[in-house]
C-alpha cells in the first residue's frame, strides 16, 4: 500500500497552502480516512498532519532561501493565516526564526546544532555509518532526536566525515536516558568512473529507535540510502554538508565533534 501512501504526499507537496483536510487527504490516496491515518503512521512514522507541517516548513525554508518575499507572505504561500502561528512553529521545527534563517543562510553562517548539557543520567549511543555503494565520500550529520523528524531540539549530535567504500564510526554522547531516534542526513560525492566529482547527492538514514540507559553505551548502525518520496523533510538548519574531495584516512574512527565540525566548517 505504499502508492496510496506516495500519493498523499505527492498531494501534500503539490497542495501544502491550502488547508487539507485528513479526508481529503485520505481521497487522494483513494483510502477510508481512519484507515489511511493508520497506514500513513505505520508507513512513515508520523501522522499525516505532522507530514503536512513539516512540508509547509520545508517550503517555506526553500522561498527564504530562494527568494526575498517578505516573511509574512511566505507564512500565507505555505498555508497560514497568522505571521505568529508561522513564526513560533518555523522556529521550535528549524531553531531560528525565519529571518534569522535568511539570514544566516545567505552568510553561511550555520554551524552544527546547539546541544545543551543534560541536567539528567546520560548515556551514550554509538556505532557505524555507512554509504549506498558507488558513491564517493560523504559529510553527515548524525543526531539523536525525540521524534521521527529531524528537527530542532536534538539531543546529541555529530558530523561525520565518512569514506566512501567503507563504514565508519560515529559517537552520540551525553545523550539523556529515554527513548530515542537517531537520524542522519548526509550529501556524498558521485562518482564518474573511478574519480571523485564534484556533484552532490543527497542521503538519508531509514528511522532507527533506540533506548539510552544511564552511563550505558547503545549500539546502532546507520546505513545511508538514497532519499525517496517518503522520507519526511529535513527542517532543522543544517551546516553545509560538503563532502571532504581528499581519500580519507583509514586510521581509527574519522568522528568529530560538534566544536570540531564547526572549526572544520568555518576553516575548510
Amino acid at each position: 500500500m505504499d502508492s496510496a501512501v506516495e500519493k498523499a504526499v505527492e498531494c501534500m507537496w503539490r497542495r501544502y497552502g491550502e488547508a487539507l483536510s485528513l479526508e481529503e487527504l485520505a481521497d487522494s490516496a483513494g483510502l477510508s480516512r481512519f484507515y489511511f491515518a493508520r497506514l500513513f503512521r505505520d508507513t512513515v512514522g508520523i501522522t499525516p498532519g505532522r507530514y503536512l507541517a513539516a512540508v509547509r516548513v520545508a517550503e517555506a525554508k526553500r522561498m527564504l532561501l530562494e527568494s526575498s518575499i517578505r516573511v509574512t507572505d511566505v507564512a500565507f504561500a505555505v498555508g497560514y493565516n497568522s505571521l505568529g502561528s508561522f513564526t513560533n512553529y518555523f522556529s521550535a521545527s528549524v531553531g531560528v526564526s525565519p529571518g534569522r534563517f535568511r539570514r544566516m543562510a545567505n552568510a553561511k553562517a550555520f554551524g552544527p546544532p546547539s546541544v545543551t548539557a543534560p541536567s539528567t543520567p546520560a548515556g551514550t549511543i554509538a556505532g557505524t555509518i555507512s554509504l549506498p555503494a558507488g558513491l564517493g565520500n560523504a559529510r553527515a550529520l548524525v543526531g539523536a532526536f525525540p521524534s521521527p523528524l529531524l528537527q530542532h531540539p536534538v539531543g546529541a549530535a555529530v558530523l561525520v566525515d565518512v569514506p566512501h567504500g567503507r563504514p565508519c564510526c560515529y559517537e552520540l554522547a551525553q545523550v539523556p536516558v529515554g527513548t530515542w531516534y537517531v537520524l542522519a542526513v548526509a550529501t556524498a560525492a558521485t562518482f564518474a568512473g573511478d574519480q571523485q566529482q564534484d556533484g552532490c547527492e543527497v542521503l538519508r538514514s531509514g528511522l532507527i529507535r533506540v533506548r539510552v540507559s544511564a552511563e550505558g553505551v547503545t549500539s546502532t548502525a546507520v546505513r545511508m540510502r538514497r532519499r525517496h518520496l517518503l522520507d519526511s523533510p529535513v527542517l532543522l538548519a543544517l551546516p553545509d554538508l560538503v563532502p571532504r574531495p581528499s581519500r580519507l584516512s583509514g586510521d581509527g574512527c574519522p568522528v568529530a565533534t560538534p566544536a570540531e565540525a564547526l572549526r572544520d566548517v568555518v576553516d575548510g
